[in-house]
């Protein structure tokens, strides 16, 4: 199993931190505010509260807005190490994105991680509540991933298996421009048809 460290005390974090529990991973849990990092993770149990990232694989689940300024603040912390990037860098208006055209969310923050640290795109087209429900009615839950590096995303693909997911590897890091679409679209889908967030879109194998 992995030891994962998670940037951030929201929703996503929550929801990940109990799954990577359930399947066996050690867990961190690192935030801003201290004292809520040591109250959510009071309520997983089993999971510690660090300063800086110890684990192998690090997942971002803070707001896309200060994602690059946290992997600059930890720096030298983050050498060497698998850098997941959950968020959707999606405009107020949700009719766009809010990075250079041609880039993508992943591609800003890989800019300022260390030269050695791999980033991963992963799980942003999965809601939190979704995730931590899991797989219901016998579905898997699909987690689509992208990265420059084959190590790194072989060690997120063997963490979203011990959630009990399913991981799909689109391809290079640039594919992440894709997975971000495909956030925008759930979210046009929760506006504008389903009406709500309880669902997810994978990957139906036919024949």
């Amino acid at each position: 199993m992995s030891s994962i460290s998670i940037i951030g005390l929201g929703n996503m974090a929550r929801a990940l931190a109990g799954r990577a529990l359930a399947g066996g991973n050690a867990v961190e849990i690192i935030g801003r505010d201290p004292a809520k990092a040591k109250e959510l993770a009071a309520t997983l149990g089993g999971a510690t509260v660090g300063a800086a990232p110890a684990g192998d694989i690090v997942i971002l689940a803070a707001p896309y807005a200060g994602a690059a300024a946290v992997v600059r603040e930890y720096g030298d912390a983050l050498r060497g190490k698998v850098i997941v990037d959950i968020t959707n860098p999606v405009a107020p208006d949700l009719q766009g994105f809010v990075v250079p055209d041609g880039s993508s969310g992943a591609q800003e923050i890989a800019k300022a991680a260390p030269d050695d640290a791999h980033v991963v795109k992963a799980f942003n087209t999965v809601f939190s509540h979704v995730l931590a429900a899991g797989p219901a009615e016998d579905r898997p839950l699909d987690v689509f991933i992208a990265g420059d590096d084959a190590q790194a995303k072989a060690r997120v693909s063997a963490f979203v298996e011990s959630l009990g997911l399913r991981p799909w590897d689109t391809g290079e890091l640039s594919m992440a421009r894709a997975l971000e679409n495909v956030g925008l679209l759930e979210l046009g889908l929760m506006n504008h048809s389903v009406k709500h967030t309880n669902f997810s879109l994978g990957i139906t194998l036919l024949g």
